[in-house]
C-alpha cells in the first residue's frame, strides 16, 4: 500500500483488524478508524458493541475513531459521508475485513465511489480458515460477542477464540471465520494493540441487524 494514507472500516472484529494490520505492514499510514453506531449512538450497528470498547481499541492502535450514527436505513448515507471526510483530509484508500461475499464487495464499491474514494480488500479470496489460523498464530485475540442463534448456541459468548473453540464452532456445522454471519468478535490484543483490553462479558440481549436478529453479550470495559 506504500505510504499513503488509509481509513478502516472498523468492526471492533478480527477480520478488520487483520485488514488494517495487513494494510499497515504493507506500508500504509493509518488516518482513522470508521464505524457506523445505532440512532442512539449506544451500540455498534453490525456488532453490537458499545462505543467505549470501540473508542479503547482506537487508543490500543493510537488511531482516531470517527463514528456516525443511523438507523438501516440512512446507513448507507452516513458511512459515505465518513468516507467523504476521509476523502476530504486527504485519504484516497479505504481498507474492508471482507473475505469472499461479493454483495459486500459490491456495496463497499459502490459507497467508494460515491466518496471519491478507492476500496480495499486486505483479506479477499483467501481461505476462511486459514485466515483464522493467522489471526492466532499472530497474536490477535478476541472474544465471541454475537452468535446467530439459528448456527451457534448462546453458550459460546464471551469466550475467547482459540484453536478449540474453531473447532467446536466447525462442529456446529458454522464457518470457521463466522463470514456467513454466524458469530461476530470483539478484539482484546493485537499485534497493532499498545496494551491489551481486559472485557467482561455481562447479560445477554438481542441485537437487531440486517440480516436478522444475533444473541449478544454486553461486554464491559474493565479500566485499565
Amino acid at each position: 500500500m506504500s505510504d499513503a494514507a488509509f481509513v478502516t472500516s472498523w468492526s471492533g472484529g478480527k477480520d478488520s483488524a487483520l485488514a488494517f494490520h495487513r494494510a499497515r505492514r504493507a506500508g500504509g499510514q493509518p488516518l482513522a478508524l470508521l464505524n457506523v453506531l445505532d440512532e442512539t449512538g449506544t451500540r455498534t450497528r453490525s456488532h453490537g458493541l458499545r462505543p467505549e470498547v470501540l473508542r479503547a481499541q482506537a487508543d490500543a492502535l493510537g488511531v482516531p475513531l470517527w463514528t456516525a450514527n443511523a438507523s438501516w436505513a440512512s446507513y448507507e448515507a452516513e458511512f459515505t459521508a465518513l468516507l467523504t471526510r476521509a476523502a476530504r483530509a486527504g485519504t484516497s484508500t479505504a481498507v474492508f475485513g471482507d473475505i469472499d461475499l461479493q454483495a459486500h464487495r459490491d456495496w463497499e464499491e459502490q459507497v467508494c465511489a460515491a466518496a471519491g474514494i478507492m476500496p480495499a480488500l486486505p483479506l479477499w479470496l483467501e481461505p476462511r480458515r486459514a485466515l483464522v489460523d493467522e489471526l492466532l498464530g499472530s497474536g490477535f485475540r478476541a472474544l465471541i460477542v454475537a452468535v446467530r442463534e439459528d448456527a451457534l448456541p448462546a453458550a459460546l459468548l464471551g469466550r475467547e477464540l482459540d484453536s478449540a473453540l474453531v473447532q467446536e464452532i466447525e462442529a456446529h456445522g458454522a464457518d470457521a471465520c463466522g463470514e456467513n454471519g454466524e458469530y461476530h468478535t470483539a478484539l482484546v490484543d493485537s499485534p497493532d494493540f499498545t496494551h491489551p483490553l481486559t472485557l467482561r462479558p455481562g447479560p445477554l440481549g438481542v441485537h437487531h441487524t440486517g440480516e436478522g436478529p444475533l444473541r449478544v453479550a454486553t461486554l464491559d470495559l474493565v479500566p485499565r
